[in-house]
Protein backbone atom coordinates (compact mmCIF):
# COMPACT_ATOMS: atom_id res chain seq x y z
CA UNK A 1 0.00 0.00 0.00
CA UNK A 2 1.19 3.78 -0.81
CA UNK A 3 1.68 6.34 1.01
CA UNK A 4 -1.59 8.11 -0.47
CA UNK A 5 -3.57 4.59 0.33
CA UNK A 6 -1.90 4.65 4.02
CA UNK A 7 -3.29 8.24 4.58
CA UNK A 8 -6.86 7.45 2.63
CA UNK A 9 -7.04 4.42 4.89
CA UNK A 10 -5.78 6.26 8.23
CA UNK A 11 -8.65 9.56 7.02
CA UNK A 12 -11.35 6.73 7.24
CA UNK A 13 -10.58 5.80 11.05
CA UNK A 14 -12.32 7.27 13.49
CA UNK A 15 -10.84 9.21 16.65
CA UNK A 16 -11.74 6.80 19.96
CA UNK A 17 -12.13 9.09 23.41
CA UNK A 18 -11.62 7.00 26.94
CA UNK A 19 -12.94 8.95 29.87
CA UNK A 20 -10.65 7.99 32.81
CA UNK A 21 -13.07 9.73 35.68
CA UNK A 22 -12.35 13.55 36.41
CA UNK A 23 -10.96 15.61 33.85
CA UNK A 24 -8.70 12.40 32.75
CA UNK A 25 -9.66 11.90 29.03
CA UNK A 26 -7.59 9.58 26.77
CA UNK A 27 -7.49 10.56 23.12
CA UNK A 28 -6.65 7.65 20.96
CA UNK A 29 -5.75 8.96 17.01
CA UNK A 30 -7.05 6.94 13.76
CA UNK A 31 -3.25 6.37 13.29
CA UNK A 32 -3.21 5.47 17.27
CA UNK A 33 -1.27 7.93 18.68
CA UNK A 34 -2.78 8.43 22.09
CA UNK A 35 -3.09 12.09 23.77
CA UNK A 36 -3.52 11.60 27.15
CA UNK A 37 -5.53 14.99 29.18
CA UNK A 38 -5.30 15.82 32.59
CA UNK A 39 -4.03 12.30 33.75
CA UNK A 40 -5.09 12.12 37.56
CA UNK A 41 -5.56 8.29 37.36
CA UNK A 42 -6.18 8.03 40.73
CA UNK A 43 -8.82 9.91 41.45
CA UNK A 44 -12.36 8.32 42.92
CA UNK A 45 -14.18 7.27 38.87
CA UNK A 46 -10.45 5.96 37.74
CA UNK A 47 -10.34 2.29 36.72
CA UNK A 48 -8.76 0.10 39.04
CA UNK A 49 -4.74 0.16 38.12
CA UNK A 50 -5.22 3.15 35.37
CA UNK A 51 -1.42 4.66 36.53
CA UNK A 52 0.00 1.51 35.57
CA UNK A 53 -2.24 0.57 32.51
CA UNK A 54 -2.91 3.47 30.31
CA UNK A 55 -0.44 4.03 27.31
CA UNK A 56 0.42 7.85 26.22
CA UNK A 57 2.47 9.32 23.76
CA UNK A 58 1.44 12.71 24.43
CA UNK A 59 0.34 14.33 27.49
CA UNK A 60 -1.11 17.42 27.82
CA UNK A 61 -1.97 19.19 31.20
CA UNK A 62 -4.14 21.98 31.37
CA UNK A 63 -2.79 23.48 34.75
CA UNK A 64 -1.09 23.31 37.92
CA UNK A 65 -3.44 22.16 40.35
CA UNK A 66 -2.68 17.90 41.57
CA UNK A 67 -6.59 17.20 40.11
CA UNK A 68 -5.01 17.89 36.74
CA UNK A 69 -1.29 17.49 36.94
CA UNK A 70 -2.13 13.97 38.63
CA UNK A 71 0.35 11.07 37.77
CA UNK A 72 1.78 12.73 34.69
CA UNK A 73 5.39 12.47 36.29
CA UNK A 74 5.27 8.81 36.51
CA UNK A 75 3.34 7.91 33.35
CA UNK A 76 5.62 9.86 31.27
CA UNK A 77 8.57 7.98 33.29
CA UNK A 78 6.66 4.69 31.86
CA UNK A 79 5.40 5.70 28.30
CA UNK A 80 8.14 7.85 27.28
CA UNK A 81 5.25 10.53 26.33
CA UNK A 82 6.08 14.08 25.29
CA UNK A 83 4.37 16.09 28.22
CA UNK A 84 2.40 19.28 27.13
CA UNK A 85 2.18 22.48 29.15
CA UNK A 86 1.89 26.21 29.72
CA UNK A 87 5.51 27.03 30.03
CA UNK A 88 5.51 27.56 34.11
CA UNK A 89 4.10 24.21 34.35
CA UNK A 90 6.43 22.68 32.25
CA UNK A 91 9.45 24.33 33.91
CA UNK A 92 8.18 22.58 36.82
CA UNK A 93 7.63 19.15 35.40
CA UNK A 94 11.59 19.65 33.85
CA UNK A 95 12.47 19.89 37.46
CA UNK A 96 10.71 17.05 38.55
CA UNK A 97 12.82 14.83 36.00
CA UNK A 98 9.86 15.00 33.35
CA UNK A 99 12.41 14.08 30.25
CA UNK A 100 10.30 15.50 27.45
CA UNK A 101 8.27 18.27 27.70
CA UNK A 102 6.90 20.75 25.18
CA UNK A 103 6.58 24.41 26.32
CA UNK A 104 3.86 26.73 25.02
CA UNK A 105 1.56 29.72 25.57
CA UNK A 106 -2.24 30.39 25.05
CA UNK A 107 -2.38 31.18 21.20
CA UNK A 108 0.47 29.27 20.46
CA UNK A 109 0.24 25.88 17.77
CA UNK A 110 2.66 23.41 18.04
CA UNK A 111 2.43 20.09 15.68
CA UNK A 112 3.51 16.75 17.33
CA UNK A 113 3.54 13.27 15.81
CA UNK A 114 1.17 14.79 13.04
CA UNK A 115 -1.29 16.12 15.75
CA UNK A 116 -1.58 20.02 16.16
CA UNK A 117 -2.20 21.29 19.09
CA UNK A 118 -3.60 24.81 19.82
CA UNK A 119 -3.22 26.15 23.52
CA UNK A 120 -6.00 28.56 24.44
CA UNK A 121 -7.78 30.26 27.54
CA UNK A 122 -9.59 29.08 30.35
CA UNK A 123 -10.71 31.33 33.51
CA UNK A 124 -9.51 29.43 36.68
CA UNK A 125 -6.97 30.02 38.83
CA UNK A 126 -3.47 27.98 37.98
CA UNK A 127 -1.14 27.36 41.71
CA UNK A 128 0.95 24.30 41.40
CA UNK A 129 -0.03 22.41 44.36
CA UNK A 130 0.99 19.04 44.17
CA UNK A 131 3.48 19.51 47.19
CA UNK A 132 0.78 20.97 49.14
CA UNK A 133 2.64 24.55 48.87
CA UNK A 134 1.12 27.03 46.07
CA UNK A 135 3.79 28.12 44.20
CA UNK A 136 3.16 29.72 40.64
CA UNK A 137 2.17 27.97 38.16
CA UNK A 138 1.33 30.55 34.87
CA UNK A 139 -2.33 30.43 33.71
CA UNK A 140 -4.90 27.88 33.65
CA UNK A 141 -5.48 26.64 29.57
CA UNK A 142 -7.45 24.65 27.26
CA UNK A 143 -6.51 22.86 24.06
CA UNK A 144 -7.32 22.50 20.89
CA UNK A 145 -6.54 19.45 19.34
CA UNK A 146 -6.48 18.48 15.82
CA UNK A 147 -6.23 15.25 14.39
CA UNK A 148 -4.52 13.32 11.17
CA UNK A 149 -8.02 13.40 9.79
CA UNK A 150 -9.45 16.64 10.55
CA UNK A 151 -11.51 15.88 13.90
CA UNK A 152 -10.63 18.62 15.80
CA UNK A 153 -11.53 18.35 20.02
CA UNK A 154 -11.57 20.59 22.57
CA UNK A 155 -10.79 20.14 26.10
CA UNK A 156 -11.74 23.17 28.35
CA UNK A 157 -9.81 22.27 31.16
CA UNK A 158 -11.17 23.71 34.51
CA UNK A 159 -12.88 27.18 33.30
CA UNK A 160 -16.25 29.34 33.53
CA UNK A 161 -17.76 30.18 30.53
CA UNK A 162 -15.94 33.81 28.78
CA UNK A 163 -16.92 35.44 25.74
CA UNK A 164 -14.53 34.48 24.28
CA UNK A 165 -15.25 31.19 23.66
CA UNK A 166 -17.17 32.01 20.41
CA UNK A 167 -13.59 32.36 19.02
CA UNK A 168 -13.37 28.99 19.31
CA UNK A 169 -16.16 28.51 16.88
CA UNK A 170 -14.79 31.22 14.45
CA UNK A 171 -11.26 29.97 14.40
CA UNK A 172 -11.41 26.18 14.91
CA UNK A 173 -14.55 24.91 14.57
CA UNK A 174 -13.94 22.15 17.44
CA UNK A 175 -16.28 18.82 16.45
CA UNK A 176 -15.96 17.56 20.21
CA UNK A 177 -16.05 19.89 22.92
CA UNK A 178 -15.28 18.38 26.79
CA UNK A 179 -16.14 20.69 28.93
CA UNK A 180 -16.39 20.66 32.83
CA UNK A 181 -20.01 20.79 34.66
CA UNK A 182 -19.60 19.75 38.18
CA UNK A 183 -20.14 23.48 39.30
CA UNK A 184 -18.16 25.08 42.56
CA UNK A 185 -14.85 24.95 41.09
CA UNK A 186 -15.63 24.97 37.21
CA UNK A 187 -18.85 26.21 35.36
CA UNK A 188 -21.90 24.24 35.89
CA UNK A 189 -24.67 22.61 33.92
CA UNK A 190 -26.48 26.32 32.94
CA UNK A 191 -23.21 27.78 32.56
CA UNK A 192 -21.56 24.85 30.62
CA UNK A 193 -24.65 25.27 28.24
CA UNK A 194 -23.84 28.50 27.49
CA UNK A 195 -20.78 27.56 26.58
CA UNK A 196 -21.16 25.45 24.24
CA UNK A 197 -23.83 27.43 22.63
CA UNK A 198 -20.58 29.86 21.61
CA UNK A 199 -18.74 26.68 20.87
CA UNK A 200 -20.85 25.29 18.70
CA UNK A 201 -20.08 21.82 18.46
CA UNK A 202 -21.45 18.38 16.71
CA UNK A 203 -20.67 16.78 20.34
CA UNK A 204 -20.59 17.35 23.83
CA UNK A 205 -18.75 15.57 26.79
CA UNK A 206 -18.95 16.69 30.57
CA UNK A 207 -16.33 16.33 32.51
CA UNK A 208 -15.30 17.44 36.76
CA UNK A 209 -18.00 15.98 37.77
CA UNK A 210 -19.45 13.36 40.29
CA UNK A 211 -15.52 13.14 41.81
CA UNK A 212 -16.50 14.48 45.20
CA UNK A 213 -20.32 15.30 46.35
CA UNK A 214 -19.90 19.10 45.96
CA UNK A 215 -19.37 18.65 42.22
CA UNK A 216 -23.16 18.15 41.72
CA UNK A 217 -23.46 18.75 37.92
CA UNK A 218 -24.56 15.90 35.71
CA UNK A 219 -25.24 15.49 31.94
CA UNK A 220 -28.69 15.19 32.19
CA UNK A 221 -29.10 18.94 33.95
CA UNK A 222 -26.70 19.99 31.15
CA UNK A 223 -29.28 18.42 28.39
CA UNK A 224 -31.73 20.38 30.22
CA UNK A 225 -30.23 23.85 29.90
CA UNK A 226 -28.83 23.03 26.34
CA UNK A 227 -31.46 24.16 23.32
CA UNK A 228 -33.61 21.30 22.04
CA UNK A 229 -31.35 21.47 19.10
CA UNK A 230 -28.06 20.61 20.79
CA UNK A 231 -29.88 18.14 23.10
CA UNK A 232 -28.75 15.12 21.00
CA UNK A 233 -25.13 16.24 21.29
CA UNK A 234 -24.36 14.94 24.67
CA UNK A 235 -22.65 11.82 25.04
CA UNK A 236 -22.24 10.31 28.72
CA UNK A 237 -19.26 8.43 29.38
CA UNK A 238 -18.50 6.03 31.62
CA UNK A 239 -15.30 5.44 33.02
CA UNK A 240 -12.83 2.82 30.97
CA UNK A 241 -15.19 2.55 28.38
CA UNK A 242 -14.24 4.11 24.75
CA UNK A 243 -16.17 5.81 22.35
CA UNK A 244 -15.78 6.28 18.97
CA UNK A 245 -16.26 9.35 16.83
Amino acid sequence: MGKNEDMEETMKKQLTVTWYGHAAFLLESPSGTKVLIDPWLENPKAPANAVRNVGANLILVTHGHNDHIGNTVEIAARTGATVVAIHEVALYLGRKGVAKVQSMNKGGSVELLNIKITMVDARHSGDIDVDEVPIAGGEPAGYVIEFENGFRAYHAGDTGPFLDMRLLNQLYKPHLAIVPIGGLFTMGPREAAMACTMIRPKFIIGMHYGTFPPLTGTPEQLKKHLPPSMRKMVRKLKPGISLAF
